[in-house]
């Protein structure tokens, strides 16, 4: 991410999952057999700029596996959400039991190249039947 220092959490930037949504998988998807996709909106109320650079996240299983997952940017892209503004994208977890929770957080930069992080709020997938 290019600086050294700690990520503050900035006021205004914050996370909300809009959706969730159950997909089957085909029996023969192997360890990880169930798709959530889920629809997640960063939204800046801030009054400065924030290019978000990486993801960090956490998902649980219901038998204490542990799976995370980070990388740079989200989704291929490393936008810049401006005051008032919010990037919206969708995305899937695929879990290998009936039930997971999944967290984490966003990394990024203000105009002024402070390091931010805002949370992803938890949220639970449950195999519907």
């Amino acid at each position: 991410m290019g600086s050294t220092s700690t990520p503050t959490e900035l006021a205004g930037l914050r996370v909300t999952i809009d959706k969730l949504v159950y997909r089957r998988l085909p029996v023969t998807s192997g360890e990880r057999p169930h798709s959530f996709v889920y629809f997640v909106s960063i939204h800046n109320d801030s009054d400065v700029s924030v290019t978000i650079k990486g993801r960090k996240w956490v998902v649980t299983h219901s038998d204490g596996q542990v799976l995370v997952v980070e990388g740079d940017g989200v989704v291929g892209q490393m936008p810049t959400i401006p005051p008032s503004g919010k990037f919206s994208y969708n995305s899937q977890h695929l879990i290998s039991t009936p039930q997971a929770t999944a967290e984490g957080a966003y990394l990024g930069v203000d105009e002024n190249d402070r390091p931010v992080v805002t949370r992803i709020p938890k949220f639970q997938m449950v195999v519907p039947g």
